[in-house]
């Protein structure tokens, strides 16, 4: 097996740095990306389930590469990248704390099946479009470095949906002056009226400038394509549309954790744009 994984590219002398032999099978799905390791100089462990007290499986040296296949969620580990409870899946199907893995440039999957006795993450199918609109402004482009989500073009008082089944833990009026509940303009600062959703695998959605408050209550279970509000124009915006954003690693949504709807949602079989 080992020899099949270096065969197939999988393995650098960077990503085994083994201290105990034989590594889980191979895992099924298709390699969404690379990352490297950070943990200040000791190996990091490769275990057969994502828990810290899981079978080790082998290490990965300090700086090592290892291609990561999804993502589940599981034991919270304070790391010297991040504090997640999110474990990486690599391509020999052993677990990965996120927690010391530097990734840039991909979104990790959720893994469409979790490990016995680890919570369920986010699957294909189970998310939707907020709204059946079009793109009108992408994610982070040049002419605006700092928009943290994309905008899709819905007209006034379309309805709002989950994108996914979660819990709201956010709702908020987040404007610079004035109301929420009129019509907002450029020369504001703000989301105007928004909510946010936890889901699964600690990812929150944020949803901004409703025309009204949000249907929903902080605390409030919601189900995928429940509406949760209603299209607007509050806060910094020009005209109607839906500002969606989609953190991992959160809450809290922060510009550091924000990734871009498209690939999120296109990892999971939806398409915007």
């Amino acid at each position: 097996m080992l020899a099949a994984l270096v065969a197939a590219g999988l393995i650098s002398s960077g990503l085994f740095a083994v201290a105990t032999p034989a590594v889980a099978g191979p895992a099924t799905g298709q390699v969404a990306g690379t990352g490297t390791v950070r943990t200040g100089g000791t190996p990091l462990n490769m275990r057969r389930t994502p828990s810290s007290s899981g079978e080790r499986a082998g290490t990965v040296a300090n700086g090592g590469k290892v291609w990561i296949m999804c993502q589940v969620a599981a034991d919270q580990v304070s790391g010297t990248v991040r504090t997640t409870r999110m474990w990486n899946r690599l391509a020999n199907n052993t677990y990965v704390s996120d927690a010391y893995v530097i990734r840039t440039g991909f979104v990790v999957p959720s893994c469409s099946g979790s490990a016995p006795g680890t919570p369920s993450t986010p699957a294909a199918g189970a998310w939707a479009r907020p709204v059946g609109a079009g793109l009108v402004s992408g994610f982070r482009t040049t002419s605006r470095p700092a928009h943290d989500g994309v905008d899709l073009g819905a007209a006034r008082n379309t309805p709002i949906r989950a994108a996914a089944g979660g819990r709201v833990i956010r709702v908020v009026c987040n404007v610079s002056a004035g109301s929420c509940d009129v019509d907002g303009n450029r020369n504001l600062r703000g989301c105007g009226w928004y909510a946010e959703i936890l889901h699964a695998g600690n990812v929150v959605t944020r949803y901004c400038h409703m025309v009204r408050r949000p249907a929903v209550r902080v605390g409030q279970t919601v189900a995928r394509g429940q509406v949760i509000g209603y299209v607007g124009t509050s806060g910094s915006s020009s005209g109607p549309h839906l500002h969606f954003e989609v953190h991992t690693n959160a809450p809290p949504a922060t510009s550091a954790n924000a990734v871009n709807p498209i690939w999120f949602l296109r990892a999971r079989g939806i398409a915007i744009g």
